[in-house]
């Protein structure tokens, strides 16, 4: 369980990116996290794994503070913390399985790591992974060859590497096109669902969310202003979050089978989203797995 209460985050320059945000997400419970650009939505994520330093508030991690952690405590606690960047993070010039295997930094010793000398049971899990987000047949390839939806695959794997105890997704769909975004989202939420993984998905596209996810967080001005089910997101709620806007057809469209007109939905996805949002060497392997 991850429990936020009173998150304030202040930058130097005065601008207030959080104001006393108060979350709990509980365990396999997966909530997306949408607003407008400047709402706090990616703050309140690098907060969660202290890339950036709260100004106040707790956030607790299955009752431990993370906030008042000390580096090697927090360096333990990252490792149950999985993250997915939006830009992906992976290593270019090594193997789809080197990538993953990375997301067990945290757990093997530094020579260990060095040489690649991960233990068989790290390999068996990390095949299995691969097999799971359809990448199996590409364990070889070079992470600079993949595609877009293929990295964000890779990316899903080295995090569930982790063995986390929840996940931090930030906008993962946001450089794919409309049928991978559906596929990449039909993953992460199905993996949550198969391990009882919590998460919290930093996303803008508010029709994507609307289908796949059960609760939906609105930030505005770095306050919390809508916490509730896809099916409350009427319009008036979304000027909350939004502002003034036609949010006809904003809705997501029932139905999630492959099976259906994929360009006709593609065309609604997008029309909707456009009315909603106006080397590589083992140092930069554990900046990675850090993260």
């Amino acid at each position: 369980m991850l429990q936020i209460e009173g998150l304030t985050m202040r930058y130097p320059t005065g601008d207030l990116a959080l104001d006393n945000v108060d979350l709990t997400v509980e365990r396999g419970q997966v909530i997306a996290l949408i607003g407008p650009s400047g709402a706090g939505k990616s703050t309140l994520i690098r907060c969660v794994n202290r890339l950036v330093e709260p100004t106040a508030g707790a956030i607790r991690l299955n009752g431990t503070d993370i906030v008042s952690m000390g580096r090697a405590n927090l360096r333990r606690t990252r490792r149950r913390l999985g993250m997915i960047f939006q830009e992906y993070a992976l290593v270019e010039r090594l193997s789809v399985m080197e990538n993953v295997l990375s997301g067990r930094l945290g757990y093997v010793g530094f020579w260990r790591s060095f040489l690649r000398h991960y233990p068989q049971s790290d390999i068996d899990e990390a095949f299995r992974l691969l097999e799971r987000v359809g990448l199996d047949h590409m364990v070889d390839k070079r992470a600079d060859a993949l595609s877009g939806g293929q990295r964000q695959r890779v990316g899903i794997a080295r995090a569930l590497m982790q063995s986390p105890d929840i996940l931090l997704v930030d906008e993962p769909t946001a450089s794919l096109d409309p049928k991978t975004s559906r596929q990449i989202m039909r993953l992460i939420t199905g993996l949550c669902r198969e391990r009882g993984l919590g998460a919290i998905i930093n996303i803008h596209d508010v029709p994507l969310a609307m289908q796949f996810v059960e609760r939906i967080v609105g930030l505005r001005a770095g306050e919390i202003v809508y916490d509730g089910p896809p099916s409350g997101l009427d319009d008036q709620r979304l000027t909350d979050i939004y502002g003034e806007e036609d949010w006809s057809g904003t809705r997501a469209r029932d139905g999630d089978e492959e099976g259906d007109d994929a360009q006709a939905q593609a065309q609604a996805q997008t029309d909707a989203a456009r009315k909603v949002v106006s080397a590589v060497d083992l140092p930069e392997m554990k900046k990675v797995a850090a993260s």
